[in-house]
């Protein structure tokens, strides 16, 4: 039984090699990892060991491998250990999902701690011209998408994917990546939900009119450099939709 447990502590202490040298920018986006054989004598590890840990960073989209020869050969760092974790995220919820009533829990607490700061900066920004305009342009993507939102003859897939995106498109506003990445991770099961719940209101012609404008309120909000108002409106949008579609607790005992 000893024996059998060794390999996985190997598996571990290559890892944690890994993420060390990414935490402390030894290793970066763009650089080759050691060859197999290097990193197993380095770390008297074997190199099973190694070949293990290289393929759950490629599953995780830290690094990707090719074989053969020259510069693209070998394992090479192609994001930080926001993408890994954006990808552990996803594959949660690819392999059970997550409740409903903490999907909604957990959009309530980054979303309005987004809203915070943006609303934030924007009312630090009105004190110098610049300053104003470095913070509008953060809100180009989410106003793109707003706009996409108002296109005729949406289907609520189409709608919904474009919701999903507009979330996430304010936390990468916001700049926070820890944030940004439990968003990337999380987006298809906010997108499902969101879906889930156009499938079920029986005036989806006319909540999709009211989410847009909901929308809105929230970038004058931001705009205006307003973050408590920004995070009541953020918080009252996600919670009021799910109510209302049935999905939350709240909206069953309607």
């Amino acid at each position: 039984m000893a024996d059998k447990a060794v390999p996985a502590r190997a598996w571990r202490v290559v890892l944690e090699k890994i993420e060390t040298d990414l935490a402390e920018g030894t290793l970066k986006p763009g650089d080759h990892l050691p060859p197999e054989r290097e990193l197993a004598a380095t770390l008297g590890v074997g190199r099973s060991s190694v070949r293990e840990a290289l393929r759950v960073l490629d599953v995780l989209g830290l690094i990707r491998t090719a074989t053969g020869s020259g510069p693209s050969a070998g394992a090479i760092v192609i994001a930080t250990p926001v993408g890994g974790m954006s990808a552990l995220i996803r594959l949660q919820v690819a392999a059970h999902g997550f409740p409903i009533g903490d999907v909604v829990r957990t959009r309530v607490i980054l979303e309005s701690a987004t809203a915070w700061e943006l609303g934030t900066r924007f009312g630090e920004a009105r004190r110098t011209r610049q300053q104003a305009e470095a913070a509008a342009e953060t809100l180009t993507e989410p106003l793109r998408l707003l706009e996409a939102m108002d296109a005729a003859g949406l289907a609520p897939a189409e709608f919904s994917a474009l919701d999903a995106q507009f979330h996430l498109a304010l936390a990468e506003a916001a700049g926070n990546a820890v944030v940004v990445a439990m968003m990337v991770g999380l987006r298809e099961s906010i997108e499902g939900y969101v879906l889930e719940g156009a499938e079920r209101v029986s005036d989806w012609g006319e909540t999709m009119p009211r989410l847009r404008a909901q929308h809105r309120e929230i970038i004058d909000a931001l705009e205006h450099g307003d973050p408590s108002m920004a995070r009541r409106l953020v918080v009252d949008h996600i919670t009021g939709y799910y109510a209302h579609a049935g999905l939350t607790e709240e909206g069953k005992d309607r």
